[in-house]
């Protein structure tokens, strides 16, 4: 049996980006349906394991993300499921962000509620009705069966960019040879001594990530490691890594490894991502042999829990009004029609065999997100939010980063909420109300006084 609902928005997809967006476009007043396919909040956050938050911070140490993913935090904190924002010991960027995913599930939960937004979990979105360029409805399954849910607005959080790609928007995947970056099964294990893993870095530094924080260990937390590189050798495993990559949290005693890698597949193939979720589960025991046999620290350490999927870098990218390109990124550029900045260098994990490409914001910098890159072409009731807006392959490797993904989700919410009520197109919405209304609501967008941004 077919039922239908409406709405003033639809948002799809409870990921971070997704949580944000919808409390966004509830608290500027739009009624508004969050749709999950999981029965849980959280996304790569929860059903990837991918921890901790990175970054909120400019290498400078500027705090450039603020609004709901600080408030987020300062929730999380409240409850003692985080510390908020250290050091990355490793030195890629400032500061990490971790946070217990299943008290962030809950108040991610409770934030929606407050908002106002409705939920609906174990929901996943099988058709999209357009004509002329405007999305008419969205139809879903669940246990309930089918069901057509109109909206005057949606917001694509579904990090693959379903949404956008059956309105018909144009997107690309990839980079010039249309390969992604490789899927990580990520893994948390459980008695983990700390102690003699900084005695280890101290003893062998040159074994290491050259800018790691070794020598200020005494004084700040362990909370990443990058290395181990002459262990990791001489193991010869079959993963196409050169080192060892983990983070320590969210217990004392436990760090969450992210090794695994599965090459040259593609996540929006249902028979790959077969492939890929059987692949990186073998990764995962091969890995606890590794860790156990050869690091130290991780003698009588054991698996304490995997993804309930493996974890997704990059799958398609919607073409937008404005294309975010990694040169944009590096040189730190400014745009008039900022509603997201960032810190997060550029991070491309190599799309077939090893290594990674990392490449830095000048001078410490944040660059600016324009709202034209969360606007597609060809649809003008549709919002991006996540992983999946208009960059190049380049720049989606700063973009994908969750705190950026979350600043991104309420700016779109926040945007469509603003086009229900002038009724609007996405590309109509006035970008001074926008930015105003975020600054409102505490997002940090680096205008100058008079609520221009700087530069063009």
């Amino acid at each position: 049996m077919v039922t239908s609902r409406s709405y003033d928005v639809i948002v799809l997809g409870g990921g971070p980006a997704g949580i944000m967006a919808a409390i966004g476009s509830a608290r500027n007043g739009a009624s508004t349906l969050l749709i999950e396919r999981y029965g849980f909040l959280g996304g790569m956050s929860t059903a990837a394991l991918v921890y901790p938050w990175m970054t909120f911070h400019s290498s400078a140490g500027e705090q450039v993300i603020k609004g709901l993913a600080q408030e987020l935090v300062d929730r999380l904190r409240e409850r003692g499921a985080s510390p908020g924002h250290l050091r990355d010991t490793i030195g890629f960027a400032y500061s990490l962000t971790p946070y217990h995913p299943e008290v962030f599930k809950v108040v991610a939960a409770e934030m929606l509620q407050e908002s106002g937004a409705e939920l609906l979990l174990h929901t996943s979105a099988i058709d999209v009705k357009q004509e002329n360029g405007v999305i008419d409805s969205v139809t879903v399954y669940n246990k309930s069966g089918i069901e057509t849910l109109r909206a005057k607005f949606f917001v694509d959080a579904t990090g693959d960019a379903d949404i956008a790609y059956r309105a018909g928007a144009p997107w690309e995947q990839g980079n010039e040879n249309h390969k992604v970056q490789p899927m990580t099964m990520k893994f948390r294990m459980k008695g983990v001594r700390t102690d003699r893993i900084k005695q280890y870095m101290k003893e062998h530094p040159d074994q290491f990530y050259e800018k790691s924080m070794i020598a200020q260990l005494d004084d700040v937390p362990l909370t990443a490691v990058s290395g181990f590189f002459d262990l990791w050798n001489q193991a010869n495993l079959s993963i196409p890594r050169e080192g060892v990559l983990f983070f320590i949290g969210p217990g004392e005693d436990e760090a969450l490894i992210n090794v695994s890698r599965v090459s040259g597949l593609d996540p929006t193939s249902a028979s790959d991502l077969t492939k890929a979720e059987l692949e990186g589960r073998k990764q995962v025991l091969e890995l606890e042999r590794f860790f156990r046999e050869r690091i130290p620290g991780f003698e009588q350490a054991s698996v304490s829990a995997a993804g309930t999927q493996i974890g997704v870098r990059e799958t398609r990218r919607i073409v937008g009004q404005y294309v975010l390109t990694g040169i944009d990124v590096l040189n730190a550029r400014r745009f008039p029609d900022v509603i997201a900045r960032s810190g997060y260098p550029i991070d491309i994990h190599h799309p077939e065999g090893k290594g990674i490409t990392a490449n830095f914001i000048r001078e410490g910098g944040a660059y600016d997100i324009p709202y034209r890159c969360i606007v597609p072409r060809q649809v003008t009731n549709l919002l991006l939010a996540g992983r999946c807006i208009s960059t190049t392959h380049e720049a989606q490797a700063t973009t994908r980063l969750t705190p950026s993904c979350m600043a991104i989700g309420q700016a779109a919410g926040t945007a469509a909420a603003i086009a229900v009520r002038l009724g609007c197109a996405n590309t109509a919405v006035p970008i001074d109300i926008l930015q105003r209304t975020l600054i409102a609501q505490r997002a940090e967008l680096g205008l100058s006084k008079d609520g221009a941004a700087h530069g063009g």
